[in-house]
Formats: C-alpha cells, structure tokens, sequence
C-alpha cells in the first residue's frame, strides 16, 4: 500500500490542487489529466482513493505539527506540552496546553484543513467516478468510511462541524455548522452503507485498507459518542454494543500476549490492530520538500526523549513533547506497572539503561536538563512511540521524516473496553461486561497465562470501592495512556472540567466551558462570510 503511494504522490498533488483548475481550462495539459475525463478507470479510482487515505498520515500540515494522539493527550490531565527550554517551543501547542489558544492559533486551523482535505478528496471519489464493478464498490465503501472518520476527527476538536457529502465550487463556501445530529446521522450512514462491501480481512498486499471491522469499530465508537452525548441515551449504547459485538464475533482480531509488544520495533499491523494508519520509510523526504509529501511518523520525533545522552542502548532523542503528568503515573494502581513502565519512560529507566550497558559514559548527565521547559518537565517521557536507533531511510531521505511507525486509531483492547462500556451503559449485563474488561486486564499483567493471578473488575470494584463504570473509565486511562483517546474521553463523558488541573495554576484558571472544543480558525470563518462560529452553539446539540 505504501509503495503505490509514494508512486502516485504526483496525482495527489494534482488531486488537491483542482478545485482551482478554472483559471487553467484554455491551457492544453501536457501530460496531465483534467478533472472531467479522470475516473473512468479501475486504475484511476484507486488513485483517487490512495488520495483520499493520504491526509490520515499528515503529522504535518500546512507548515505546523497536527496530531489527533498528541491533542487528545496534550488537552488533558495526562500530558503537558513540553519542548525546548523557551516554553514558547510550537507556541500553538502551548496555548492547547493551557487553554489560552484562540482562534487565531495556527494549529486550528491546519488540524481543521487536514479533516476537510480528506472529506474532499473522499468525495471526489464518491461524486465522480461512474464506473461499476465490485472493486469499485470496494474503493467506494472505503471512501465512505474515510469520509465518516474524517468527519468524526473534525467534531472531535470542534464540536458539530459542516457536513459535505459534496465537492463544493466557490460559490458554495459560505457554510454553516450542521447539528450534532446530522452530523452523527450522516456518519452513520456512510458507515452502514460501507460495511456489507468492504472484506472481512486483507492480505498483505492490502495492509493498511479499510476493512469491515474497522468500519464496525468505528461504527460503534460513534454511536458510543452520540449516546454519551444526547443524554446517556440506552438506544444508542445498544447500537454501539451492536456494532462492536459484530468485531468480537468476526473472529479477525485478538489481543497480543505481550502488552509491550504493541509497541516494540516493527510492530505494525498486528492482530490486535483494527485501524492504524501507516507510515512509511522509502520516500526520500527532507526539509525541503511540501510538508504533504512526509510519509512518516514525525509525531515520534517530536514526543521523544529531549537531549538524550547519546549512549542510550535503544533511543535517540526527540524534541520533547506529550510529557506525562504525574498526574498520570500515579493514577496507575501498584499492581499496574506493567501498562505504566509500557506507556511511561521516568529519568531514573533512562540511566538504568546506559549505566547497564556504558558505565560512566555520560559522565552523570543522562539527559541534559537545560534544554528541558522546566514548566511542564516531570521527568518522564512517553514511551509508546520511542525513536528507536534502528529507524532508517532507504532512499536518502531525512529519517526524522520517514518514521515507518504506524499509529494506532482501534486496537482490540479499545473495542473490548468500548463494548463493556456500551453494554453497562446500555440495555445489555453487565456480566458480560465484566468479562470483555478482564480479558484486558488479564494482558495487563504482563505476557503469559495471568488466570488466578490478576485482580478481575469484580475484585477491583471491591477493593477500591468503585463502579463498575468507574472501573471503566480506569481502565481505560491506564490501558490507552499515550494514544490520544483521553481527552476526547473526558469531553463526551462531560468529565472535563477545571478539577482535572488541580495543582496547575494556569490550566484551571483558563479553562472553561468552551474549552471542551477548540475554536474554527478566524481564516476559515472569514472563508464563509461570518457563516462559521468559533465555537458550537448550544441548540446544535439539541
């Protein structure tokens, strides 16, 4: 999948750019196709569609760092911005961090063009290719779950979005926000009319394309969102139940022995993956090249351990970013560690390691702390997605750019723990419940049969005095640390609020309610004559 893109990384770029091609219609292309006589081929519609996957991989966007995993971090109790020793290192990711970013933070609206890059290159799949045959329903039915999920990422950061089920011409961009219900509504559909087409499994020249439980996931996510969102409404808790019952009962995933495994060197597209978007190595990017074009994982670099000492048996070092909080190594329960030391990397690991392999080395400074930013520095580091020394680039191009670590956006455990929620939450047992959360935390206890070993949900909720939706919500925090799903987490479960700061003068002040999305950048606003407000409208949750 990744080599076909770099092949066709040229008709992206013609892709992206048609929606200007007016002023160019008395120009006899060389050596180029024009809109209007594209799609007429199995050949092309797999183009279009390798197009309309391109925006997943974006890390960069229009010149700024964009990345679900670090906003869905960063946002939260479980991570500060971190960087260089100005704290002022990507100021728009500080102001995320401290609840001061506007709608003139940069960021916003390049995480805002990433989401409607993809909705636009899915529709020009969807609106314009007429051939039939069932591959072409197959790269139809993976345009509508891209377009669903492109969607979903936009009302994650800004509440109820527009709904494009179209490409638009200019005179069509003044746009408001649609309702949280269409919104949902739309989503839905898209995915319910993608899932009898797409496969059940991929081959592995197909690693990395949408498959039917992907879609099913997804599906239940969404519906697991709208629930908590419209009143803890059961019916669509059962719906998500639904949706994610259909994933357990497909067979096609299971959880890896190993939890640390999930994130060991070339642990890509593994059996406990459901949705994972890939990253490449061979193209020859550099700084030079349009931030598009960057098939890698920089995401990695930027959360890397800062001024490492370069004798570290594994690691290189990054820039800094996604610190976790102490806040969340000690939210992890003693018997825990496992999932902690796999998600979290403290300054005493770090000197354990090159002291076991090169005493004296680094002469006592394992990491240089004058480069640190002291305001949000712990002494930890994320360690889900390390930069690993062995990260190379066959090609010539820069390495910090073609990181060929996958992300993940569903893994098997996620979808467990999802389907445990929507069972309590909805009309389902909570027996069964209670068994989809143990087989998690059964993992969590390290590689191995832990039967009879682990504290199961029932003896947790005993010996801490829990809920069974407070076992939940624990779980999930400590099995997801480091992946981005935490603050989206707290929004839709209306647990975000300034409590989540205590001991942070500068976050609890700054937030409020607002603050559970960000604001559409002033640009985008301007785009559609004052149509687009920063922030959603209570009636459109109605």
């Amino acid at each position: 999948m990744k080599t076909k893109l770099f092949k066709i990384l040229p008709l992206v770029v013609l892709l992206s750019t048609m929606s200007c091609k007016d002023q160019f219609l008395e120009v006899d292309p060389v050596a180029k196709y024009l809109e209007e006589n594209y799609y007429t081929t199995e050949e092309q519609a797999f183009n279009a569609l390798v197009a309309a996957y391109d925006p997943l991989q974006w890390t960069m966007n229009g010149g700024y760092w964009v990345s679900p995993v670090m906003f869905g971090e960063i946002r939260s109790d479980n991570a500060n911005a971190g960087g260089d020793a100005s704290n002022n290192d990507q100021p728009g990711w500080q102001e995320f961090d401290d609840f001061s970013n506007t709608a003139l933070t940069n960021e916003s609206q390049w995480i805002w063009n990433k989401c409607y890059a993809g909705i636009y290159r899915a529709n020009l799949v969807l609106n314009n290719i007429a051939i039939e045959s069932a591959t072409i329903n197959r790269y139809k039915a993976e345009a509508k779950f891209l377009r669903a999920y492109y969607h979903f990422d936009a009302f994650r950061h800004y509440g109820p979005t527009v709904v494009l089920d179209h490409v638009l011409s200019p005179d069509d961009y003044s746009q408001s926000r649609s309702s949280m219900r269409q919104n949902f509504e739309f989503m839905v559909k898209d995915l319910e009319e993608s899932i009898p087409l797409l496969s059940l499994t991929d081959s592995e020249s197909t690693k990395g394309r949408i498959t039917k439980g992907a879609a099913q996931a997804l599906l239940g996510k969404i519906y697991l969102y709208w629930a908590d969102l419209d009143n803890d409404d059961v019916a669509k808790f059962d719906k998500a139940a639904d949706a994610f019952r259909a994933v357990v009962d497909g067979g096609q995933y299971q959880l890896l022995d190993d939890f640390d495994e999930l994130f060991a060197y070339g642990t890509n597209n593994s059996v406990e993956s459901v949705f994972e978007i890939q990253h490449s190595n061979i193209s020859p990017s550099n700084w030079d090249w349009p931030n598009s074009w960057i098939d890698g994982n920089v995401f990695v670099q930027l959360c890397g351990v800062r001024s490492l000492c370069a004798e570290h048996p594994t690691y290189k070092p990054g820039w800094g970013f996604m610190l976790p909080t102490q806040n969340l190594y000690d939210s992890f329960l003693p018997d825990d560690f496992y999932r902690r030391d796999a998600a979290i990397l403290s300054v005493q690991e770090i000197e354990d390691d090159i002291e076991a392999v090169s005493p004296g080395a680094c002469n006592g400074s394992y990491v240089d702390m004058g480069d640190q930013n002291m305001s949000d520095y712990t002494g930890y580091w994320q360690e889900k997605y390390p930069i690993y020394k062995s990260y190379s680039n066959p090609n010539s191009g820069d390495v910090v750019l073609t990181i060929d670590a996958n992300e993940y956006v569903i893994r098997y455990a996620d979808v467990l723990l999802m389907f445990a929620e929507a069972l309590h939450r909805g009309s389902g047992n909570d027996a069964e419940a209670e068994t989809y959360i143990d087989m998690v935390r059964e993992r969590a206890a390290g590689p191995g049969d832990n039967t009879g070993s682990f504290r199961t949900v029932s003896q947790l909720m005993s010996d801490e005095g829990w809920t069974l939706l407070e076992a939940i919500w624990y779980e999930r925090r400590a099995e997801l640390a480091g992946e981005g799903d935490r603050w989206y987490d707290l929004v839709r479960s209306g647990r975000a609020n300034s409590n989540l700061f205590t001991g942070d003068p500068v976050r609890s002040a700054n937030f409020s309610a607002d603050d559970e999305w960000i604001p559409i950048a002033q640009k985008e606003i301007d785009v559609t004559n004052q149509k687009l407000t920063a922030y959603p409208d209570a009636s459109l949750f109605q």
